[in-house]
């Protein structure tokens, strides 16, 4: 299997990605690592799509260097199955103008469902494993080539970008001084005769009566009337109803019976002359 791909990153900067297992375990799709710590950088699962199969094979992936060119040795076995398969892939970067050409030649020996498969679609999904390779790594190698650095401009990496413009205090022009020294000394000479003999008057603190008559006037009401005062509203006592006297009922009662028994009089006395 051969396979050819220009990158517009720097060889010196795909080299030291592609010897790196730590980075290399970050460009492989579909690969999944390990969590034992124990284990290698690039041992896990990987999961291949041959035609319209998914394979997950269980292995380890070494890197070598032979030669100026890097090779990956790796074999796996088939998680569900009895299948295997054992890969040898060589790397050679060649600088250009503008970039890296990688050239990738491999040797793949498989048993099992990979090998059921024919030779077109091992070699299409190869060239696709390829592709998605080697974008991730152009993306992380230049990433890597030029790291920005969270150093601030007074030399202490706190993690706080400060704009790069800042100007010290020290280095802050002052204001000219006047061109005429005399007119600062009339000025002030002038200011000292105006004010520097002029008493200030404060005024006088209001009686305690009348301060706090001005408190309940702004306020609206003190404490003291606050808490003494009888509620308003639809919660204000009823007033008890008016209770009336014997005295008061005699005072009009007396009047109407005097009247009374003067017109019986009245009365009386015009029936004895008729007879």
């Amino acid at each position: 299997m051969e396979h050819e791909v220009f990158v517009p990153v720097p060889a010196e900067a795909l080299r030291a990605t592609l010897t790196d297992p730590a980075r290399v375990v970050r460009c492989v799709p579909g690969l999944q690592r390990d969590a034992d710590a124990e284990a290698g950088p690039l041992t896990g699962r990987l999961k291949v799509r041959v035609g319209g199969n998914t394979i997950t094979y269980r292995g380890a992936l070494r890197v070598v260097e032979r030669d100026g060119a890097i090779t990956y040795e790796g074999e796996g076995t088939e998680v569900r199955g009895k299948g295997s398969a054992e890969l040898s892939l060589t790397v050679v970067l060649t600088p250009l103008a503008e970039g890296t050409s990688l050239s990738f030649t491999g040797a793949l020996t498989a048993a099992g469902r990979l090998a059921d498969a024919t030779d077109e679609a091992r070699s299409t999904a190869g060239a696709k494993l390829l592709d998605k390779f080697v974008e991730a790594l152009a993306a992380l190698a230049e990433e890597s080539a030029s790291p920005e650095e969270a150093t601030d401009d007074d030399g202490v990496d706190d993690g706080v970008e400060e704009p790069s413009g800042r100007k010290d205090v020290f280095d802050v022009p002052l204001p000219p001084p006047s061109p005429d020294p005399l007119l600062d000394e009339d000025f002030g000479e002038g200011l000292g005769e105006d004010f520097g003999d002029t008493p200030i008057e404060f005024p006088a603190p209001q009686p305690a009566a009348e301060a706090a008559h001005a408190r309940r006037t702004m306020i609206g009401r003190s404490a003291e009337e606050v808490d003494h005062a009888p509620p308003r509203g639809r919660y204000a006592p009823v007033p008890a109803p008016e209770t009336t006297s014997a005295g008061a009922t005699l005072r009009w009662i007396a009047p109407a019976a005097a009247l009374a028994l003067a017109s019986a009089v009245v009365v009386g006395r015009a029936l004895r002359r008729r007879r």
